[in-house]
């Protein structure tokens, strides 16, 4: 039956071009965006995974900062171990040099004077964003190493810590005081000897204060063994600064390659085909065309019924 009123055929038509348009809308979406699942109603799990995951790399992107603000302070504390260990060999040197009988003790002294002024500037300017790992008290300093998601979906920040002693034969160069100020009484340069070192009593002024104008033969030697114990313990200082810095470099490199990971993760879930998306455009272009042209047909059928009220 064929009704003026009701035009099913048309309906039909009508329905499918619909549909083939929000299909058509929904791809063109995909294309121009790169993105297959770009809000959550496009896949509510597959979003909430992403922008969890791209929140937890812009932690990690952190880290990496906090990384290389760290390695600056490592290298900068070991720069100044380093030249602090020249300068104690120099002195080392000159007390052997002072063994010699005949040598003016006094203009000795007065080399050990400006290299002793050398090991106190050398502690002043080993300072990188306001704090300074070769001149401090006893604490505990600490590098940011990681950004921490386990299974239960806790974060955490993980640190590397570095303890500061400022002890006799410790890893720091001179003490420092509540206000900030190098404290030359403390620190493996700052500390005075008196006690038995292995089989060796010593007591002598420390590194900073030694003064040799005076000293006889067996307080040369002492000062000799007193030198010995204070490169043992600035070699150890830097020996373990070493190991820091390469840990961070370590940590650098994994948290460079856990970020393209989880970017890469992230781009699995969430990005559009772009082959498979160009593909269902053309043929979805190609479904708009006939289902237009069908519509138009069915239209047009209504106008049959005019050959049956023609004369």
């Amino acid at each position: 039956m064929t009704s003026i009123l009701t035009n099913n055929a048309a309906m039909a038509a009508l329905q499918t071009l619909r549909g083939v348009n929000d299909s058509l809308k929904d791809t063109q979406g995909r294309v121009s965006s790169g993105y297959r699942v770009e809000k959550a109603a496009d896949n509510a799990a597959y979003w909430s995974i992403a922008t969890t995951m791209r929140s937890d790399n812009m932690a990690l992107s952190a880290v990496s900062d906090a990384l290389g603000l760290g390695a600056a302070k490592v290298d900068t504390a070991y720069s100044a171990m380093d030249s602090a260990l020249d300068v104690v060999s120099d002195i080392k040197a000159k007390i052997v040099a002072a063994t010699e009988k005949g040598v003016d003790k006094t203009k000795i002294q007065q080399e050990l004077d400006q290299l002793q002024e050398q090991l106190l500037s050398i502690a002043q300017s080993a300072s990188f964003s306001g704090e300074n790992w070769v001149a401090g008290a006893s604490g505990t300093k600490s590098v940011v190493s990681s950004f921490v998601r386990d299974g239960s979906n806790a974060v955490s920040v993980k640190m590397t810590d570095y303890v500061l002693d400022s002890g006799s034969l410790g890893n720091v160069l001179f003490g420092m005081t509540s206000t900030g100020a190098i404290e030359t009484s403390s620190g493996i340069i700052g500390t005075a000897f008196n006690g038995t070192y292995g089989s060796t009593v010593i007591v002598m002024a420390s590194i900073y204060d030694l003064d040799i104008t005076g000293f006889t033969q067996g307080q040369l030697d002492a000062a000799l063994t007193g030198v010995e114990l204070v490169l043992g313990a600035m070699t150890a200082a830097g020996s373990a600064l070493g190991s820091i810095s390469t840990r961070i470099q370590l940590q650098e490199t994994f948290v460079s390659g856990l970020h393209d990971s989880i970017d890469s993760g992230v781009g699995r879930l969430v990005d559009a085909d772009m082959e498979e998306e160009s593909s269902k455009l053309s043929a979805l272009q190609t479904q708009q065309q006939l289902a237009i042209q069908s519509l138009s047909i069915a239209n047009s059928s209504a106008q049959n019924i005019l050959t049956l009220f023609r004369s």
